[in-house]
């Protein structure tokens, strides 16, 4: 018995030195956050579906904020893709003018999301009336009035986006994930006690104010951490050259992905009322999942990838392999699992005042759709930033537009065969072809390097 002791304390004791290291200690402390930010809200998602259901004004809202989360996906977060690297490179090679780096990517991420608010600004009547088209003056009007109070949220989430790179680039890991707190607990806060006052406006003011406290705490902890040095900007510099060039490159990749959600909301808007609101509910377990596992590996990775593409390490290669495959394998197991317990998840979290057991029977299956995605969408995002690293955004763009043209085609397809349920299996289907895409072309990048040495 003593001698089976040892032999555990033995294999656990070479496990730990086996990940014990800075990378596996970023990772842990994300995930553990990560846990905490989307429990809370995953809480916010069953008030939510608690107070309005399957209803006019959550199609409405979600209508709303698709606009600036599209640019904050798109526009924002590809700046901070492109950021973390060539600030990487900068600060190590030259230490003194980080500062001045700073300064322009500043000048840069405000210039941005300022040109984006105005465009929405502007743009906002043709755009619903083109991919919205067939609703009640009523049902434009609760859209804009949303809008215009979750607009300025564009402004504070660059900026926020900018100093959590920083806080990154510094494994200040736990601090730049605390930052997912503040929208889910004011969004409580506000359905809880203000409801009754607010009305409509509720989920918006919510987000606002959740913002711009996500915005302060950055702002105090990158001061105090010291990670915030902003000096007289300089675009000339080499570093910012690069990534002033692969700053398109990045956009444009992440624009035409980013358009599929907007996709599939146009399409789903074609069926009866309630469908966006079905396919929000039905995508909330698998969006979960997928944030507990992909944040933690994305954020960490791409610092860490960016850090060993310096030092021109030959096992990189290797070591993404391996990832993939645990990715690949863990993923499968994770998304069967949920799968078989779909109807039993969305009954326990979701089935409640408004939504009915007829409500569960068509979201479940949506839900079981999209899971499918799971071990797709985790090795997509690890190859990513594997990309995103060794500057070699390029390739991104076009298998985002064989990604965008695939889902338009099947959306269109599935529509007609399952209805809205297929619009969630050909999210599914666009996932796993586009991290089989982009594995051929890293896999190719990787032969021509072994090929000229």
């Amino acid at each position: 018995m003593q001698k089976e002791d040892k032999n555990w304390r033995s294999l656990i004791k070479k496990i730990w030195k086996k990940f014990q290291g800075q990378l596996f200690s970023n990772m842990l402390t994300v995930a553990v956050v990560s846990l905490l930010v989307k429990g809370i809200a995953f809480f916010k998602e069953i008030l939510i579906a608690d107070t309005f259901g399957i209803s006019e004004l959550l199609d409405t809202y979600l209508i709303a904020v698709l606009v600036p989360s599209f640019v904050q996906n798109v526009f924002i977060g590809s700046y901070s893709s492109v950021f973390i690297p060539n600030y990487v490179a900068e600060k190590s090679h030259q230490q003194q003018s980080i500062g001045a780096f700073q300064g322009s990517s500043f000048i840069i991420t405000l210039a941005l999301a300022l040109i984006m608010m105005g465009i929405t600004y502007l743009g906002i009547d043709v755009y619903l009336e083109v991919l919205f088209p067939g609703h009640e003056p009523h049902y434009y009007e609760l859209i804009k009035t949303q809008l215009w109070i979750v607009l300025p949220c564009m402004l504070f989430w660059g900026v926020s986006s900018l100093i959590s790179g920083l806080l990154m680039v510094n494994d200040e890991f736990l601090y730049s994930s605390l930052k997912g707190l503040f929208v889910p607990l004011t969004t409580i806060i506000f359905l809880a006690f203000f409801h009754q006052n607010l009305q409509e406006k509720t989920l918006a003011i919510g987000m606002l104010v959740g913002s711009v406290l996500s915005l302060i705490y950055l702002i105090v902890i990158g001061t105090k951490k010291k990670v915030i040095c902003i000096d007289k900007p300089n675009f000339k510099s080499h570093n910012i050259q690069i990534l002033i060039k692969q700053f398109p490159a990045k956009i444009s990749s992440s624009l035409i992905h980013g358009m599929n959600p907007m996709v599939d909301q146009y399409f789903s808007a074609q069926l009866a009322v309630g469908a966006i609101a079905s396919l929000n509910y039905g995508s909330k377990v698998p969006v979960v999942v997928l944030g507990l596992i992909s944040i933690p590996v994305g954020s960490t990775l791409l610092p860490y990838f960016s850090k060993k593409a310096l030092d021109g390490s030959k096992t990189l290669f290797n070591y993404l392999n391996k990832i993939l495959a645990s990715g690949l394998g863990l993923g499968s197991i994770l998304a069967i699992l949920l799968i078989l317990l779909s109807k039993l998840i969305i009954t326990l979290f979701f089935e409640r005042g408004t939504f009915t057991s007829s409500d569960t029977d068509q979201v479940y299956i949506i839900q079981q759709m999209y899971l499918i995605q799971i071990p797709f969408y985790i090795s997509a995002i690890v190859m990513n930033k594997y990309l995103n690293a060794i500057n070699k955004n390029n390739f991104l763009v076009l298998s985002s537009v064989v990604n965008l043209i695939l889902n338009i085609v099947l959306n269109y397809i599935f529509l007609k065969l399952m209805g809205v349920k297929g619009i969630a299996l050909a999210t599914s289907i666009v996932y796993f072809v586009n991290a089989l895409i982009i594995y051929l072309y890293i896999r190719k990048i990787h032969n021509n390097q072994t090929a000229s040495i």
